[in-house]
């Protein structure tokens, strides 16, 4: 990532949930001050919540220097629930990154001896192009005063962008079903080999029912979660779900060396990967990016990328499971997937629904105003 901003001609679009402070965010904006430099345009979206430690001062350099540095939805008690989660570099229309990552120091290292386990992908050619253009849509709208929230639905918050390349399957807080669930769905009707790696795992029932029945078929799912999670009640959340996954037949793994935070979906032929998990917040709540493959190639990358991470995993056994869990340990566990399947859905979907009717009414306030 650093090379390709150091090889910039035009254009530098970065997009990160989580910039923090430390040698690694100085690098980059390094790279980004020398960008500026040579006369390239250089535009920083950071989110709200997910950047809240760094202060604004940090971007006063790179600012100076004429580079655009924007938070995505500022905090405010109002509208918290909604995050801008996506992960994107995109340079000159030519090269592009998008992954689970964040810029921060967790993310330094191999996964294994240090650092968070987690997964990147370089895009070249007509996709970079379509991702530097979804950053423009979220930039634009980065701060939440503009008009109306209703254009951002228009624009394409949530759809699939389709290139002879792959898919790109753009998801935010809008109405409609999820373009990354559809296409999850859609795939597993066909498939008889699964193999998910994911740091935080709760899926609504109906994809898990999917899951089901690919086991019931004949074929095999395989599950690769956080052992090490940097989100606890996530982790509790989803263990919630072990006992009537490993009765559907599924497997069940966690990684053990360091903290999972991968997300990649083999789905028979197909592999996905960007910035979503398989839960609700992901899936109808964040804005998020993900890409979508149909290619010999790519699945023998990833399966490579799945094998390795599966020698260094512990299996669950259904037996163990059963009879290590505590009423104290099921306890936690049902309550943390009510937080996160329930509550948390229900108040950011509730702040969500406000925000839009604020925006409608003063829309018509305005247009009372033009017609007067």
């Amino acid at each position: 990532m650093l090379a390709a901003i150091d090889a910039a001609v035009e254009s530098v679009a970065l997009e990160i949930y989580i910039f923090a402070a430390g040698e690694l965010a100085e690098r980059f904006r390094a790279s980004l001050i020398g960008a500026r430099g040579r006369g390239v345009k250089v535009r920083v979206l950071v989110d709200g919540i997910g950047s809240m430690e760094l202060s604004d001062s940090f971007w006063e350099p790179l600012r100076s220097a004429g580079a655009e540095v924007r938070v995505f939805n500022p905090i405010s008690l109002g509208r918290l629930g909604i995050r801008n989660h996506r992960k994107l570099l995109a340079c000159d229309g030519r090269v592009a990154f998008i992954g689970g990552f964040n810029i921060a120091k967790e993310y330094e290292g191999d996964g294994v001896t240090r650092g968070w386990c987690d997964l990147g992908l370089r895009v070249t050619g007509a996709l970079a192009v379509q991702l530097e253009m979804t950053f423009d849509g979220l930039f634009a709208l980065a701060d939440f005063r503009h008009r109306p929230f209703i254009r951002l639905r228009k624009s394409g918050a949530k759809r699939t962008l389709v290139d002879e390349a792959g898919q790109l399957l753009l998801s935010g807080p809008c109405r409609g079903a999820s373009p990354l669930l559809r296409a999850l769905r859609n795939d597993l009707t066909k498939a008889r080999d699964v193999r998910i790696v994911v740091a935080y795992f709760l899926p609504p029932w109906r994809l898990r029912r999917e899951l089901q029945r690919v086991v019931r078929r004949g074929g095999r799912v395989q599950l690769i979660l956080a052992g090490k999670s940097d989100v606890a009640l996530s982790q509790l959340a989803g263990r919630s779900l072990y006992q009537r996954m490993l009765r559907a037949g599924m497997e069940i793994y966690e990684y053990q060396p360091q903290v999972l935070h991968a997300k990649l979906f083999i789905v028979g032929d197909a592999v996905y990967a960007g910035s979503a998990n398989l839960d609700f917040r992901s899936l109808k709540l964040n804005y998020e990016l993900m890409t979508r493959f149909e290619k010999a190639e790519m699945t023998a990358q990833a399966n490579a990328i799945f094998e390795a991470m599966l020698i260094r995993s512990q299996r669950v056994e259904k037996k163990v499971w059963k009879k290590s869990r505590s009423f104290w340990a099921r306890w936690k566990e049902r309550w943390s997937h009510i937080l996160l399947a329930r509550v948390d859905p229900y108040l950011s979907l509730r702040q969500w629904r406000a925000i839009q009717e604020k925006w409608k009414a003063k829309s018509g306030k305005a247009e009372t105003s033009n017609i007067q």
